[in-house]
């Protein structure tokens, strides 16, 4: 009865149409409505604009409908809070301007463990493998023969990753901090891989970098934690 109504002529103009505003359309849940609205229209023009259904041409459209609802259901996994692993639901709010999706990626390549003494995480000048963030512990850095302490929530060894030179400063934490550490090769790997991977760890590394110079900057007028969850309030 509606093809009766809608030409199929119709029809196939509607289905091109919903494809091509999708390709103007940032939103990556907006877009992917769109293309299986016409993936929809497609496929209802496939089925009557012949005296029999064209079903090579449905199958093809019905596969591509499904390949882009697991999309869909990969990016709504992404931005869900069940995609934070649990063992690590307690430092997200530290990285909530990172999606969950982001985060997950982020620390299911991490090991996460307590110290067990006073532990020489780096050494100025020498060369550096791994990327650590200190989650609680007492941090002192020693740089070109200046000595400061910071407090947990940052990252140590990033100047390296980033540079890939040697250390650019002596850090010790102290027994009993808690720490997540990277392996260099691990996260430069992955983020040849992934480029949402490596975009995700560039902006931690610069949020952190940027914390870190205000923290220099006027350490005692600095309130860190505030500085931590900004980026959690931008998001929200």
């Amino acid at each position: 009865m509606l093809s009766d109504l809608v030409p199929p002529e119709y029809i196939v103009l509607m289905a091109g149409g919903a494809l091509t505003l999708a390709y103007l359309i940032i939103n990556q849940v907006v877009l992917r409505l769109f293309i299986l609205a016409g993936t929809a229209l497609y496929i209802w023009y496939y089925w009557v604009v012949a005296d029999a259904p064209l079903w090579t041409a449905i199958y093809t459209s019905l596969a591509m409908g499904a390949a882009n609802l697991i999309g869909m259901g990969n990016l709504f996994w992404r931005q869900s809070r069940f995609a934070v692993p649990h063992g690590h639901r307690d430092i997200y709010p530290r990285f909530a301007n990172l999606p969950p999706g982001d985060f997950r990626e982020l620390v299911t390549r991490a090991r996460r463990f307590r110290l067990e003494a006073d532990t020489l995480l780096t050494r100025e000048g020498a060369p550096v493998d791994r990327l650590y963030y200190v989650i609680s512990g007492d941090l002192t850095i020693e740089k070109r023969g200046e000595t400061f302490h910071m407090p947990s929530g940052v990252f140590v060894g990033e100047v390296a990753y980033v540079t890939q030179q040697t250390s650019a400063a002596t850090s010790l934490l102290t027994e009993g901090a808690e720490v997540l550490e990277w392996e260099f090769a691990t996260l430069r790997r992955r983020s040849a891989r992934v480029s949402r991977f490596k975009l995700a760890l560039e902006a931690m590394i610069s949020r952190d970098q940027a914390m870190k110079v205000a923290f220099a900057v006027a350490p005692r007028q600095v309130d860190w934690r505030a500085l931590q969850m900004h980026g959690h309030d931008m998001h929200a």
